[in-house]
């Protein structure tokens, strides 16, 4: 098949299947996720609030740093309480201020302690337990009720979070790394942060204006991603970490470098 002939959506979708099959081999490199240093050392019990107030900050920086922060604050047992919303909630922002900065999980001394507090805050109000699990329990872990509370009813209090591609990729996070089991899993999009743009172009679904990176060109991505996996049993989800490991190994060798689709 020459270059940028169309294929089918058949031939897309074994490719797709090749990509997931060489993740799972370890073909992909990287499979050490930057969230992977919390396992064995945060307990189950606290893991959904690290993993949650820890994300809220998950923008525009390099992710193994910021767990790397994240990690050496939880093990710090003076630094540690910063990861209880409730207690974050009642202590005062200067605090959480000297904590997030020391340890470099916030980088912007000033809007990083915010979000930090004002996420914490609304984790609080969503629940009679002041936790994670209670917010989540309390929609019956139902992705349509929780997404239509932080990204409409009430996005000002989940700044960051709220965002879409933040917010996806913490409920995959959720369900990778705790026992969270979602319902309308279908509804968990790709996150498409820069890797994900990047793998996307590569496999001939957009055309490389969308790695401009505007909210829109982001939108379009995980839209045509649910076009692209409808009836293939596999959720948008399902490939966002091959994705964005194929795409930080710098794209080790597919059989797809034709069209498709275009946004």
């Amino acid at each position: 098949m020459g270059e940028n002939m169309p294929m089918t959506h058949d031939q897309f979708l074994e490719n797709v299947k090749l990509l997931l099959q060489m993740h799972s081999e370890g073909h992909l490199g990287g499979e050490v996720m930057p969230e992977d240093v919390l396992l064995g050392v945060v307990p189950n019990e606290e893991l959904m609030n690290v993993l949650t107030l820890g994300m809220s900050l998950n923008y525009q920086r390099n992710s193994y740093a910021l767990w790397q922060a994240i990690l050496h604050t939880y093990n710090n047992n003076n630094s540690r309480w910063i990861f209880n919303p409730r207690l974050v909630y009642e202590n005062s922002i200067d605090d959480l201020r000297t904590v997030l900065v020391y340890h470099r999980v916030a980088l912007q001394p000033n809007r990083h302690p915010e979000i930090w507090k004002k996420v914490s805050k609304g984790i609080v109000d969503s629940s009679h337990r002041g936790d994670v699990f209670g917010l989540i329990d309390s929609v019956n872990f139902d992705i349509a009720v929780l997404k239509n509370i932080i990204q409409n009813k009430r996005k000002s209090e989940f700044p960051y979070l709220s965002g879409p591609k933040i917010f996806n990729y913490w409920l995959y996070v959720l369900e990778s790394y705790t026992a969270v089991k979602w319902r309308s899993r279908n509804l968990i999009t790709v996150a498409p942060d820069t890797h994900i743009l990047q793998a996307t172009v590569k496999l001939g679904l957009c055309t490389s204006e969308v790695l401009n990176g505007s909210a829109e060109d982001r939108q379009r991505v995980a839209e045509i991603w649910e076009v692209a996996l409808l009836g293939s049993g596999l959720a948008p989800i399902d490939v966002h970490t091959p994705l964005w490991l194929w795409s930080r190994a710098g794209f080790p060798e597919l059989s797809t470098n034709v069209s498709l689709f275009r946004c």
